[in-house]
């Protein structure tokens, strides 16, 4: 199996969480508002519509393979805030999930996309 192959499916399986989390908050955006509300955040409307924004564009954007790199910071920088802010210390089995994503997304960077991709390096 070539190493272009497997970075197709590294980059479908890590965007696959975001996009079946995020296509839904579409609609139900005011739910996910709420809870953001709940943990005091400010603009939880706001920050709902950006989080939607980078599940399902940064989700389609890995799968094609455009922008993977800028597109994996960015998932970086979501899932190590989502451990802090909706994770530690209640639930360390989802903190530690979502630094263990950040290592997923840590090898995309270093291995690049792969010539099956957009981006095809």
């Amino acid at each position: 199996m070539s190493n272009d192959f497997l970075l197709l499916v590294a980059r479908i399986l890590l965007a696959l969480m975001f996009l079946v989390s995020g296509v839904p908050m579409i609609t139900g955006s005011a739910g996910f508002a709420g809870y953001l509300g709940s943990l005091g955040l400010p603009m939880p409307m706001v920050l709902t519509w950006l989080v939607i924004i980078l599940k399902v564009l940064g989700g389609i954007a890995l799968v094609i393979g455009f922008q993977t790199r800028l597109v994996a910071w960015a998932f970086i920088a979501f899932c190590v805030a989502t451990a802090f802010i909706g994770h530690f210390p209640a639930d360390m089995t989802g903190f530690w999930k979502n630094i263990a994503i950040v290592g997923g997304f840590l090898a995309l960077i270093a291995a690049g996309p792969g010539a099956l991709s957009v981006d095809k390096r």
